[in-house]
């Protein structure tokens, strides 16, 4: 084979063989590029097959919607809620989702609330001791966002006595609020202590409701 000579009259090989094209190059590549992208997705798959199978929640049964004691609870009342199950929470699965419809709400049933054993079943509310009232409130008595479960003083002050007066009170708990009906009146119903009951729905005069907070 001839030799080429460089500038300074040495002999220089040349080497065989032809420098790879760009086209050889990307041809190359290809598979490796495929090859990583099959990795990418089975590593992907692989997590998530691991993931779920170390995932430690359950399906549980929760309400989608408000339900009064004593109605009995459709399944359109049901939803589902995935969580990590305390044991002493007593929920239902969601495999007895067939076997909670048709039963009674023992307590009125919170929308976005799980559903919970002592929940289902005979009617137990009030609770012992308890009695619900309903009071009429005028404009400017009911505090500002009032909502359900607000713990609140209760005040009767009589009118028309000239004189100063004691306000016949109770402790309560907000069962619920209607709108303002066209009188300027609010309905507020609300859970007592049964001796409270009587004292404040027999009495006369203008009701008020102090917010209070249930810690304090």
């Amino acid at each position: 084979m001839a030799a080429m000579t460089t500038g300074h009259g040495t002999a220089a090989s040349v080497r065989p063989g032809v420098a790879p094209s760009p086209g050889t190059r990307r041809r190359r590549s290809a598979p490796r590029m495929v090859g990583g992208a099959l990795a990418a997705v089975l590593g992907a798959v692989v997590f998530g097959v691991v993931g779920l199978r170390s995932d430690p929640g359950v399906d549980v049964l929760a309400v989608a919607r408000a339900v009064p004691a004593g109605a009995q609870i459709t399944d359109a009342d049901l939803q589902v809620a995935h969580i990590v199950v305390d044991p002493v929470l007593r929920v239902f699965p969601v495999s007895q989702r067939a076997g909670v419809v048709g039963r009674v709400a023992a307590v009125p049933l919170t929308a976005g609330s799980l559903l919970s054993v002592g929940q289902v079943g005979a009617v137990s509310d009030p609770p012992p001791g308890q009695a619900v009232i309903a009071v009429g409130v005028k404009a400017g008595r009911v505090p500002a966002g009032l909502t359900l479960g607000a713990s609140v003083l209760v005040l009767v002050v009589p009118q028309g006595t000239g004189g100063p007066v004691t306000p016949v009170q109770a402790q309560a708990v907000v069962r619920a609020v209607e709108p303002v009906d066209s009188g300027g009146m609010t309905v507020v119903t609300v859970q007592v202590s049964a001796a409270s009951a009587v004292p404040i729905a027999s009495a006369s005069g203008d009701v008020a409701l102090v917010l209070q907070n249930p810690g304090g």
